[in-house]
């Protein structure tokens, strides 16, 4: 048998077809992302920008604080709403301009098992008003004359405020002496803030109304007289001589009715029972 002869391969040619895949664009389309990250970033930008120019600065306060949820607010000005040993604390609800500060307090970011802080302290003022609010009642002091009490928590301590008005004043018009009043609140705070730890601070303030009695005297000599008269009170109620950290006046520097220096409101002693 002849062998078979040499040429063309038995059956059709192998072709072997290489596929390159080129991606989509020039860089793939990772571009489209980043591209997308910026537009929205520049489109925030964009609209802060007009936040900042169509509102006023209450409103961007408020703003601030809705983005700041947990910002607890020190109300150090504050010495509490009408009636009697109304006061206010840290604990109490915020009074920011936006809706997630209405139920909000800085108690909640206090863990359950921790001590001292805010929780105590609100705990500590409700404790002294009950007593205080008992010895008020015992000494038959008025209710006009009661109210004029207020008392707050503040980081310092707690802070009680004897507050002037206009039917009722700690001391006699232009000197250092006490009224009747006065002295009645006084004997009350001082069996008070007797048992209690912690040292005590006496600040007196006046209104911004001039000084017209002459001899050297000013607003600045009258509050640090009224703050020392108010100290030597609270000795004779067996607060001891070695608890008085500070014993000042400021005049008319610190305002409680800010837009009226004037008030009588803003003449007031600020006794601070310190932590």
């Amino acid at each position: 048998m002849a062998p078979p002869k040499k040429g063309k391969a038995d059956g059709p040619p192998i072709i072997v077809k290489k596929i390159t895949v080129v991606a989509a664009g020039h860089h793939g389309g990772a571009w489209k992302v980043a591209y997308a990250d910026f537009v929205t970033a520049m489109m925030a930008f964009f609209l802060l920008l007009w936040l900042l120019g169509a509102t006023n600065e209450k409103q961007r306060k408020g703003l601030a604080d809705y983005f700041t949820p947990t910002l607890v607010k020190l109300r150090q000005e504050s010495a509490g709403s009408n009636g009697m040993l109304g006061g206010s604390s840290i604990t109490d609800v915020d009074n920011y301009p936006n809706r997630a500060g209405q139920t909000g307090t800085k108690s909640i970011t206090i863990p359950r098992d921790t001590t001292g802080g805010p929780k105590d302290g609100a705990q500590k003022v409700k404790s002294m008003q009950e007593r205080l609010t008992a010895k008020l009642a015992e000494s038959k002091v008025p209710q006009r004359i009661a109210k004029q009490v207020r008392m707050v928590d503040t980081s310092e301590g707690i802070r009680i405020d004897l507050v002037d008005d206009a039917d009722f004043a700690m001391f006699q018009l232009g000197t250092t002496v006490l009224t009747g009043d006065a002295a009645l609140l006084l004997k009350a705070i001082g069996g008070v803030i007797a048992p209690e730890a912690g040292a005590v601070s006496i600040r007196g303030h006046t209104d911004a109304l001039p000084w017209r009695g002459g001899g050297g005297v000013n607003n600045w000599s009258l509050s640090a007289g009224r703050a020392e008269a108010t100290r030597q009170a609270l000795l004779r109620q067996g607060i001891g001589e070695g608890r008085y950290r500070r014993i000042e006046g400021v005049a008319d520097r610190e305002p409680l009715v800010r837009d009226n220096p004037q008030d009588p409101r803003n003449r007031r002693i600020s006794i601070l029972l310190m932590r």
